[in-house]
């Protein structure tokens, strides 16, 4: 898989995608992830790539040209299953999407800065739109940076225990259920006895139950899904 990223700030994005799962699975081939500096696009001596909005809107706004231009060279280079723009009112990210974009080979991810992009990028280059929550960010590096780390977790080979990925939270549209470890009592505090049973159908009912009460009690909205 490859994804590009477009931004303004090459320089936030450097060290959250260089270290943990996602270095090993570039070292490892699984991924190739290339930062583009937006500025590098632009035709004038200073590098601008904003403007003033039309209409007297406060702030700046993304021109068009050196999107349109970083987009093209990609383009010429090779096809990309989607051409995604991080905006505050693209479709909500969920597990569903990590899912979907895991099994493409190639994307685009331009990270959305000051007011937005010139709307015409949105209506005739971009393909997918995609928001993190419902809150504003400084610019779409960091959930650039999120959308990478939950989709190159799911690539095969890139968690050496395939399956654990395909346990998380939400992969089912549950939440996971508690997890514990050694030693079994601490404090006074005792791990469940089913799960020192070895009894893995017992196991597995008791995950199932757990995972259903937590949603219940949690994220009922998951269970309206």
């Amino acid at each position: 898989m490859r994804i590009d990223i477009i931004t303004v700030l090459p320089e936030l994005l450097k060290s959250p995608l260089d270290h943990s799962i996602i270095k090993r699975a570039q070292q490892k081939g699984h991924v190739e992830i290339h930062i583009h500096n937006l500025r590098d696009y632009s035709t004038n001596k200073h590098r601008n790539i904003d403007d003033y909005a039309f209409g007297g809107e406060a702030g700046m706004v993304m021109m068009i040209e050196p999107i349109d231009r970083a987009i093209t060279a990609l383009k010429a280079e090779r096809n990309y299953d989607e051409i995604i723009y991080t905006s505050p009112d693209g479709i909500k990210y969920n597990q569903k999407e990590a899912n979907k974009l895991s099994v493409f080979e190639n994307i685009i991810i331009l990270c959305g800065h000051y007011k937005g992009i010139d709307q015409r990028i949105r209506e005739h280059i971009i393909t997918k739109e995609i928001s993190i929550g419902d809150y504003v960010l400084t610019g779409g590096e960091l959930a650039a940076a999120i959308i990478v780390d939950s989709v190159v977790r799911l690539i095969p080979g890139v968690i050496s225990d395939e399956t654990s990925a395909l346990t998380d939270s939400f992969q089912d549209d549950l939440l996971a259920p508690p997890v514990y470890t050694r030693p079994a009592e601490y404090k006074g505090w005792k791990v469940p006895d089913v799960l020192l049973s070895g009894n893995l159908k017992e196991i597995d009912k008791w995950k199932e139950e757990q995972s259903i009460e937590r949603t219940k009690r949690l994220r009922p909205d998951l269970l309206d899904e």
